[in-house]
Formats: C-alpha cells, sequence, structure tokens
C-alpha cells in the first residue's frame, strides 16, 4: 500500500525574505560586540503615542479581563476609525464598513480571501512589496507583477494594466500602495483617479494600500498631491475598493499587531465570517489602547515623528551625490529610499553581495532589491530612514568609507 508523501504545501513554497538573513547576521555582529548601523526595517523608533501607551497601562493595571471582541473590532474602535476619515478626507464612513484586523498583513489576507476565486488574476508593481505576491499566491491567485519604473514613479498606469491584460488575461484585482515600499513613491488624486477608472471599466476590485498615509513630504518637485498632503483615500474615488491601513507607520504601533480595511457592502459580511474563524478578533488590548491614538496629542506626537523622518530623509538625499548611486526613487513619502547602485555593481555584481559586504565591513545593514524585485531587484537596495538622522549620517560616512576601500 502506497502512502502520499508527506510535505509542505505547494502553496506554503513563497520565498523568504532576504533581510531575515541579514537581521539575524545583525544579531550576531552586535552580540560579539560589533557596532551596527541597521538601516533594514521599515519601523518607526519612537514607539506609540504617550496617549495609547497610557491607556494600556491604566488597562492592565485595572485587572480588568482582556476577553474576545467582536470579529471585527470594537464598536468603539470602529466608531473612532470612521471619524479619522471626516478628520482627515473629509469621507462620512459607516462604522460597519470597519474591519479591525491583526495588523494590515491580517487585512490583506481576509481581503484578498474575500475578494478573490482561486485562479483570479491579480496585478500588482514591481519593485513592490513582496508579501501581497506571496500572500495572493498561497491562496491560489495568478500573480501579475507589472514593471514600473521611474518613468511611471515607479507606479502602475491604466497602460500598463492595459498591456498587462492583453499579454496574461482579464484582471481580477489590482493592488496599488501610496506611498509605497520600498519606493516611497505617491500616486496623485488624478493617477488614483485613472487607476479606479479602469478598475471599474474592467471588473477589478481596486485594493488600496494606504498604511503609510500621514507620513508624507509635499514639497515642489517631491509629486505629492497639494490637495492631498497625507494622501489620497481610494474611497474619495471608489466605494468599491477595498482601503487598508495601520496603526503601525505614522503611530508609531507595529508591535501592536492592529490594522484596519474599509470594505464594500458586498464583502462585509464574508470578512466577519473569516474574521471569526481566522483569527476570532485582534488583539483586545491593542484595540481598547488605541482609540486614544485618534486625540488630538496623538496626531501631533505622530507629527512631530514625521517631521523628524522628513529632515533625515534630506540628510539622505543631500549626501546621494558622493555615493555615486544610480537613479534613486523620489520618496515623496514613507521612509525608505529605493537606489540603484550605479558603478558599485560592477565591483560587487548584485546587490545581495554589496549588502553582505558592507555589513561585514563597516557594519551598515541594507536590505537588496531582491526582495522587491526578482527580475532587477539585484541592481538596487532599499534604506530605512526611520532611524533617524544621526543612524543615517553614521551610515553615510561608513558607507563612503567603504566604497572608497
Amino acid at each position: 500500500m502506497s502512502h502520499r508523501r508527506l510535505a509542505a504545501s505547494s502553496r506554503s513554497n513563497v520565498p523568504p525574505f532576504a533581510v531575515m538573513d541579514i537581521l539575524a547576521r545583525v544579531d550576531e555582529l552586535r552580540a560579539s560586540g560589533r557596532d551596527v548601523v541597521s538601516l533594514c526595517a521599515g519601523e518607526p523608533s519612537g514607539g506609540a503615542p504617550s496617549a495609547v501607551s497610557a491607556r494600556a497601562a491604566e488597562l492592565h493595571a485595572s485587572g480588568r479581563a482582556l476577553t474576545y471582541t467582536p470579529a471585527l473590532g470594537t464598536a468603539e474602535l470602529r466608531a473612532e476609525i470612521a471619524g479619522h476619515y471626516r478628520r482627515w478626507y473629509g469621507l462620512d464612513v459607516d462604522p460597519a464598513r470597519v474591519a479591525v484586523t491583526t495588523g494590515s498583513s491580517g487585512a490583506f489576507v481576509l481581503g484578498f480571501l474575500a475578494a478573490f476565486e482561486v485562479g483570479d488574476r491579480v496585478a500588482l508593481a514591481r519593485p513592490g512589496y513582496p508579501a501581497y505576491r506571496n500572500i495572493l499566491a498561497a491562496l491560489g491567485c495568478e500573480v501579475v507583477e507589472v514593471d514600473c519604473g521611474p518613468e511611471t514613479r515607479y507606479q502602475p498606469t491604466p497602460e500598463l494594466l492595459e498591456a498587462a491584460a492583453r499579454e496574461r488575461g482579464p484582471l481580477a484585482g489590482v493592488v496599488v500602495a501610496s506611498p509605497a515600499n520600498p519606493t516611497g513613491t505617491m500616486v496623485s488624486r488624478a493617477e488614483l483617479a485613472g487607476l479606479a477608472s479602469w478598475c471599474s471599466a474592467n471588473g477589478a476590485r481596486l485594493v488600496s494600500d494606504e498604511i503609510y498615509h500621514g507620513i508624507t513630504y509635499p514639497e515642489p518637485g517631491a509629486g505629492a498631491d497639494y490637495e492631498s498632503p497625507r494622501g489620497v483615500c481610494a474611497w474619495e474615488l471608489d466605494p468599491e475598493a477595498i482601503v487598508v491601513s495601520s496603526f503601525s507607520k505614522y503611530w508609531g504601533m507595529t508591535g501592536w499587531r492592529l490594522g484596519w480595511m474599509l470594505l464594500p457592502e458586498e464583502l462585509t459580511p464574508a470578512v466577519d465570517a473569516l474574521a471569526g474563524n481566522v483569527a476570532l478578533c485582534p488583539p483586545a488590548p491593542s484595540q481598547l489602547a488605541a482609540v486614544a491614538a485618534f486625540s488630538p496629542d496623538s496626531y501631533a506626537e505622530a507629527d512631530a515623528w514625521v517631521a523628524q523622518y522628513a529632515e533625515t530623509r534630506r540628510t539622505l538625499l543631500d549626501g546621494l551625490g558622493p555615493l555615486g548611486w544610480g537613479p534613486a526613487a523620489p520618496a515623496d513619502g514613507a521612509f525608505y529610499l529605493y537606489a540603484e547602485l550605479g558603478s558599485q555593481l560592477e565591483r560587487f555584481g548584485d546587490s545581495r553581495e554589496y549588502c553582505r559586504a558592507l555589513l561585514e565591513a563597516e557594519g551598515v545593514a541594507l536590505v537588496p532589491g531582491t526582495d522587491f524585485d526578482a527580475r532587477a531587484g539585484h541592481r538596487s537596495v532599499r534604506l530605512s530612514f526611520a532611524a533617524g538622522p544621526a543612524a543615517v549620517s553614521a551610515a553615510v560616512e561608513r558607507i563612503l568609507r567603504f566604497q572608497q576601500a
């Protein structure tokens, strides 16, 4: 009698992040006494706003039982999120259409499950955040990566989507991120309207990743939308879109594992049912404390961090010339610089080897572009400037020394 070989499923065969190997090596070097400047993580260094931390401390000190909440989050938090959309975007959002999730990662899993069938084609930009591609592939969707270069500010366009649909077949969905990871580029209101119109005309669901909204740098030539300096919400243009956001970036609450979605009416019951089965509910203490993220003081603290990111970004962009790297994305928002390595490619061959050698020689950790672009990422690196101006300045000095050695 033959038996099926026990093995990992084919759907789980997604590539690991190269950055995880780098971070493991960073830990090893630090444990050995090396001074390492890590510009890998897309993680704000300031942590949660004071009011959120205070609310959490009060909650835990009270001895209150932290029980399950509704699958889509507490009514209080959903109402506060709806209020946030009134304040920032002038949108009247029904709290019943807000789904609180276990980070934006949980939102993508639930949103993709609810919106797409096995075999559906879903388009996304390359370079782009690898989890979109990997989650979709694990769910049985056909990922259609659209090559987006500097000529379109690394963002998809209706023309690129049309070409992709002609080549691969009709698209069921399009994922857009603005500001984007790893490039930091944004789409303007007119550009997002064009993408939404294309999706509507072609029966594709627009999924808008807006987790970096609020971390933007609207200055002349930056390409940000001056009428919407914090970012344009897709629901301003397409109420059938799925909007994904998070407390992780603007509010600095990465480890609290709390995100949310705005859902079209027809998807809300499905996400509710899925959420109850997948995770029962988002973390209760995080939900109860996160209500304080929408206080005036919390907004002010978050904006102060954004001002520091802007200062660090300027320090970094001013120091790019001596590095001699190739084309760099303009970093309209978020806290990343994505740049080609220029002449350093001739010396090291690809970005993985460059990052490995830089870490060993000078103790500076960057992310190779291969995590974000399997086709051309060997030419590029991503640098996170969330670590602050002192760390970035020190890193640039070390990189210059490394390249001149």
